[in-house]
């Protein structure tokens, strides 16, 4: 799966010749998996048509500021969409936009999202061969790359002038053969394997009903999400949740029970590098289910229980090198049984909740977890989005695997 998956991307298209190829660049960037935004010069216009490029994109395309032919003239926000971006391509980049880039010269819309951007920026220079080799145009790329930009060098071959020589854009597919090189080369968890559990499990009592409890699963995705775009192959077991995932590179194994995910979660561990078990697991399941509906006849009911299979215990077991992290959800004594849980089940790491914090807990879009490792260093953390906890705890991985 390509590592373009589920990014943002931004192409901006400047007024060269070469904007013909960027109907096969859209193209091939969503046949990657990735979300497309095209923000096109004026310039630009003249080389190839924004409805081609919309119909590709599955988006409007940008080129002005704000569209005035629309009641009201809606403004086309360049800085939400710099930072909308996860990266920005600008191709082709024609040596007048080259120039721009580097002067902050921001007399377009394009010129204006790049200057507002917190993201990498790529750019693939097309123009004549001495246009390419002139001063200015060396200088250009200079100054951009010790901006922190990344230039996609130009290829060799026939030019619009009818010349033969270097300046060409970079084909389409070398573009994104590039991308997808450098972005891998610098993603913190490539080549790593993880597993991740999420949601709730729910114990059938008949064919109707269920023991389950509140977990919206949100926290356990966040971590998927986190893990792929860092560059990790992700596994997702998941109980049942109404949350759909954004990375397609993610392998979702969607469960009920915890059987189903105690199977799950054995079948995989072996090949696994890192296992993160975030799922709100039921520690109990009715001993016997009845085929039919229960009906309402006597004043009480009363369902006999057992133990569910200890996932995170039985994963602790067969531990050989991988990372195992756990999850503790608690209301008292915290500190103590977080400790307890971490030398019963063998982990390395666990992520402590505890439903005495406000923001903490089930059904919420924040957390604040406490880390404790396999030494009992203990580390509190501040209130934060799930997203942002999400990174936390991957940090702690990436700090495993490059200490």
């Amino acid at each position: 799966m390509s590592v373009l998956s589920g990014k943002k991307i931004i192409l901006g298209i400047s007024g060269g010749i070469a904007a013909y190829k960027t109907a096969a660049l859209v193209r091939l960037l969503i046949k990657a998996g990735a979300h497309v935004q095209v923000i096109m010069t004026p310039a630009s216009l003249d080389f190839i048509t924004p409805l081609t490029l919309s119909t590709l994109s599955k988006n409007p395309v940008y080129s002005k500021f704000y569209n005035e032919e629309e009641e009201g003239a809606t403004w086309n926000n360049h800085v939400e969409l710099g930072l909308w971006a996860d990266l920005i391509i600008i191709a082709p980049a024609t040596a007048n936009t080259l120039s721009k880039m580097v002067n902050g010269n921001c007399d377009n819309l394009l010129i204006a999202t790049y200057l507002s951007a917190k993201c990498p920026v790529y750019f693939a220079p097309a123009m004549d061969l001495d246009m390419y080799k002139h001063p200015s145009t060396i200088a250009s790329f200079s100054a951009l790359e010790q901006f922190g930009n990344i230039i996609i060098p130009a290829e060799t071959g026939e030019l619009a002038s009818g010349l033969s020589g270097e300046g060409r854009m970079a084909e389409p597919e070398n573009i994104i053969a590039f991308l997808e090189a450098d972005l891998s080369g610098k993603l913190p968890l490539i080549g790593k394997k993880i597993l991740i559990t999420a949601g709730p499990t729910y114990e059938s009592i008949d064919p109707i009903r269920f023991i389950g409890n509140h977990s919206s699963g949100k926290m356990g995705y966040d971590l998927a999400e986190a893990a792929a775009n860092l560059g990790a192959e992700v596994i997702l077991v998941s109980g049942p949740t109404s949350i759909a995932l954004k990375n397609n590179s993610i392998q979702l194994i969607s469960v009920i029970s915890a059987e189903e995910m105690y199977n799950s979660c054995l079948e995989y561990f072996d090949s696994m590098d890192v296992v993160i078990a975030a799922a709100a697991v039921a520690d109990y399941k009715p001993k016997v289910i009845a085929r039919q509906k229960i009906k309402k006849t006597d004043e009480s009911f009363s369902i006999e229980l057992e133990k569910t299979k200890d996932i995170l215990a039985a994963l602790g077991k067969v531990k050989e090198n991988q990372f195992l992290i756990g999850f503790a959800l608690e209301t008292e004594n915290e500190i103590e049984n977080a400790k307890l849980k971490i030398q019963k089940k063998n982990l390395d790491l666990i992520v402590l909740n505890s439903l005495q914090d406000i923001g903490a807990g089930f059904g919420k879009t924040t957390n604040k977890v406490t880390f404790i490792d396999k030494d009992f260093n203990i580390e509190p953390m501040e209130l934060k989005l799930k997203e942002e906890v999400a990174v936390d705890i991957l940090n702690k991985v990436i700090t495993y695997y490059h200490a």
